[in-house]
């Protein structure tokens, strides 16, 4: 929502009779709540959804269930692998939620019965709801790749849940040799990111640059032909480490034979249709989809994601459920699917939250915009992102292309002009735009 949504909307609260966050009901004032939300999952969309709808209700009663007690940013968690930065630095606890008035509750959700509407966990507890928020994140397909699986990742680690997995892949690049192969399987989006494996690929090869292995080649295998800011990683891979074949960095996408079929753990060996990579440490990105409990739920489509409606995030499904952040799709694929982002879970997490808010207080929706927001670090002082822009129109998602945009990168030699540059202070000024954005918005959900 804009500020000036989420102004109009709060007075319309105020205005309606007996539903006011400002005028608590009789029920309410009885111990009573006005209505339960639950939101299971305490990422970056569970935690600022549950903040939101307690903060523009405090009358409804919002519990949170999230197993960790500790959460781990996956946005900057790609500098922990290029030993930037620690773990502990990433991560947060439950108490600025709790201090909202939201019950947290530490549990692993089992079952949800839409039709009954609640929500059962491994510890035997069950919570009734009117209002359901999925947060899952995701889970992966191990199949997708033969020879790999859950087990196999303990030792070929996929390091995209921030945590052990990261510290893994990050011990097996320290014992890398000079002269090592890097290889990073990519699969085919939609995909979570951050942390994107293109930005992985820079933060690898700055880890090599700077720490005694200079012949070492970052080598990224991939099933899509193009990626998000694919220009400006170029021109930081070649500016910073060298790109291309013999260079330190070296991509090879779909076309080229970059969609890797198989893998051998004990030899690591990636194999594509026509070829063969031997590694000293291999990083296999499993295929994704939405995580388990909305698949149970029977929120997925057949591809494995969570169909919502535009206005509302509500689930097209199952009503009063409301997917967001990387469970759900929204939009229309490749080109317009949003982003499986942080930025652009918090922004989904707001729409819902304001959405279930009216519903409960007997109002409409109010009027929402999508907006995402996703920075990468290349290098040292070395930092661009993107922004998208969404609005719905006839009840589709819309993406404006004449909002937002992508950091600009050097232009092309033309004729024989010079090729225009940009400033490098620009990059230098977007490295530290990116610690600026991640603890606003790991305050804006957790505190």
């Amino acid at each position: 929502m804009t500020p000036i949504d989420r102004r109009n909307f709060i007075k319309a609260l105020a205005a309606a009779p007996a539903a006011s966050i400002l005028t608590i009901p009789a029920h309410a004032q009885s111990g009573q709540p006005k209505a339960r939300v639950v939101v299971i999952g305490g990422g970056f969309g569970g935690a600022t959804a549950a903040k939101y709808v307690k903060m523009l209700d405090p009358a409804i009663e919002v519990t949170l269930i999230e197993p960790n007690k500790v959460y781990t940013s996956c946005p900057l968690s790609n500098e922990v692998i290029s030993g930037h930065r620690d773990l502990a630095s990433l991560q947060t606890g439950y108490d600025g939620v709790k201090k909202r008035g939201v019950n947290v509750v530490h549990d692993l959700v089992e079952a949800v019965d839409p039709a009954k509407k609640t929500v059962r966990t491994k510890g035997g507890k069950t919570y009734a709801y009117d209002a359901l928020v999925m947060s899952p994140g995701i889970d992966f397909k191990f199949d997708s790749v033969e020879g790999y699986s859950e087990l196999v990742a303990e030792t070929i680690p996929h390091a995209y849940k921030a945590g052990a997995q990261t510290i893994l892949l990050r011990k097996q690049l320290e014992a890398m040799p000079d002269g090592g192969v890097f290889i990073i399987s990519v699969p085919p989006r939609p995909i979570r990111c951050p942390p994107g494996p293109y930005e992985r690929a820079a933060q690898v090869a700055w880890y090599c640059k700077t720490h005694g292995k200079p012949k070492a080649k970052v080598l990224i295998l991939d099933a899509n032909d193009s990626h998000s800011k694919q220009a400006l990683f170029r021109q930081a891979w070649r500016e910073l480490y060298g790109y291309g074949k013999g260079q330190m960095i070296e991509w090879v996408p779909a076309a080229e034979d970059g969609k890797v079929v198989r893998v051998d753990p004990k030899t690591r060996t990636a194999y594509t249709s026509f070829g063969e990579h031997k590694a000293d440490v291999l990083n296999l990105i499993p295929l994704h989809h939405a995580g388990q409990i909305a698949i149970k739920t029977g929120l997925a489509n057949e591809r494995g994601w969570c169909e919502v409606v535009p206005m509302t995030m509500e689930s097209a499904v199952h009503k009063d459920i409301y997917p967001i952040g990387d469970a759900c799709i929204a939009g229309e694929l490749p080109v317009y699917d949003m982003p499986k982002s942080a930025h652009m879970a918090n922004t989904q997490a707001k729409v819902a939250a304001g959405a279930i808010v009216a519903k409960l207080n007997g109002l409409p929706p109010p009027t929402p915009w999508y907006v995402n927001t996703c920075y990468s670090l290349a290098g040292e002082n070395y930092g661009f992102s993107v922004v998208h822009i969404y609005r719905v129109e006839n009840n589709k998602f819309v993406y404006i292309t004449a909002a937002g945009g992508v950091s600009p990168a050097d232009a092309a030699a033309a004729g024989d002009k010079p090729a225009v540059k940009v400033p490098r202070i620009q990059y230098a000024l977007e490295a530290q735009y990116l610690l600026g954005w991640w603890r606003n918005i790991m305050t804006d959900a957790f505190a």
